[in-house]
């Protein structure tokens, strides 16, 4: 596993590194694949070490790495990919930003999994490597590269920084045999809570569930999305547009589990509360975690998801490659693998992940499609189709942080 400490570095030494680096073409020679014929790339990758970079928190998708992606990358392309645990996608942004402080050119991270804000902060600062997607096969043959939801990430345009590898939509989690008819709204949950004090809660931001949770918040209480289409610095009233949802997020807090006194700091715990009963609902922007968490046990089989009446969030999440990756060549081919039909469909599944898929259906086969078509996301999971019917756009990243500071002020310090 190629992990390479972050050092302070002199002057001197960052000349030579440079210089170094332009000798041994890491950087030419790196750039070269974004225009090499693609057996040329197959061909550099021959025994190269991937670090993949990630977010941990989920056993399911690390298992899907561990055992099904890595073993198949290992015989199919002679590559040994890792997967490196993070505990968030921000600790990810904070060392490549270190390691380009330093001026270090032979990176420990080959690819890293990020999307939204992260990708943004990466992007703006020049963390990531330059545009590869054109150079995969499989994105070039199963992805439609106009789609919104491929071109834009949290409305930042994508330019070919990082391919698609799933999409994501966010799901409301129940068991239907404690309570039969769940909230479909916010005014509905305003009167559930009522109903059902101490059932209900979310986690605290900057969980990134718990912020999403939010943001429906926002749409509901303020009069829809389209508003925020522009840019947030664009808009001179935000602060008085976003009052309605403060002033709901805080109505309904004194019902909330433990009165609202504390969050779940994190949607694992709140996912816990969920399977010991001592809440009646949690949620996720993952429309299969239900039926894999039912899957093993963790969920009774009586749980279902569903969404609000006026739709949910839906996103894109992608693969990158870092400015400074040592194995830029491994790292397309291992990209264009967790891209393949294949890969993608295994990913489906809840008893591996259930994550959707990044595809195109309608540029599969038919034999690809039947594959995809003949997985069982279980009784918990929807339908494609009803999730894809019910899709509401993310806001832009730069609201992220002004909500999630927001709530801090307004809502957890009230």
């Amino acid at each position: 596993m190629k992990l390479y400490p972050i050092t302070a570095f002199s002057v001197m030494a960052l000349a030579l590194s440079a210089c170094s680096s332009e000798e041994a073409g890491n950087g030419t020679e790196a750039d070269s694949l974004l225009t090499d014929d693609w057996e040329v790339i197959q061909e550099a990758a021959q025994s190269q070490e991937v670090n993949m970079y990630m977010w941990g928190g989920n056993d399911s998708i690390n298992t899907y790495l561990d055992e099904w992606v890595a073993p198949r990358m290992e015989e199919q392309h002679g590559i040994e990919l890792t997967r490196v645990p993070m505990n968030d996608a921000q600790d990810i942004i904070n060392q490549l930003l270190d390691e380009k402080t330093a001026g270090k050119t032979d990176g420990s991270m080959d690819i890293v999994w990020i999307n939204g804000e992260n990708f943004k902060a990466a992007k703006d600062k020049g963390l990531l490597w330059g545009d590869f997607t054109g150079q995969l096969p499989n994105f070039n043959d199963y992805v439609d590269a106009g789609a919104p939801e491929v071109s834009e990430d949290f409305g930042e345009p994508v330019e070919g920084l990082e391919a698609p590898w799933g999409k994501a939509q966010f799901v409301f989690v129940h068991d239907e045999s404690q309570h039969e008819n769940p909230p479909k709204s916010m005014d509905e949950l305003a009167d559930w809570v009522q109903k059902h004090p101490g059932q209900f809660t979310y986690p605290a931001p900057p969980d990134f569930t718990g912020s999403a949770f939010i943001r429906h918040v926002l749409y509901e209480t303020t009069g829809g999305h389209e508003q925020y289409a522009q840019p947030a610095a664009e808009i001179e009233d935000l602060e008085q547009r976003l009052k309605p949802m403060w002033q709901y997020l805080n109505s309904i807090e004194p019902y909330l589990w433990r009165e609202g006194e504390t969050y779940p700091e994190s949607l694992a715990k709140q996912d816990q509360l969920f399977a010991s009963g001592e809440i009646g609902m949690t949620m996720s922007y993952d429309p299969a975690l239900a039926a894999s968490e039912v899957l093993k046990g963790r969920f009774p089989e009586s749980t279902r998801t569903y969404l609000l009446d006026g739709g949910t969030l839906a996103n894109t999440h992608f693969l990158s490659i870092p400015f400074n990756a040592s194995d830029k060549a491994g790292a397309l081919v291992a990209i264009n693998e967790l891209m393949s039909p294949a890969a993608q469909t295994a990913k489906l599944s809840p008893e591996n992940w259930g994550d959707l898929t990044a595809l195109d259906l309608e540029k599969l086969s038919p034999e690809e499609q039947q594959a995809m078509n003949e997985v069982d996301l279980g009784k918990a999971t929807l339908s494609i189709e009803e999730l894809e019917q019910n899709r509401l756009p993310e806001l832009s990243s730069d609201y992220i942080d002004i909500i999630e500071k927001g709530w801090t002020e307004h809502v957890a310090k009230e």
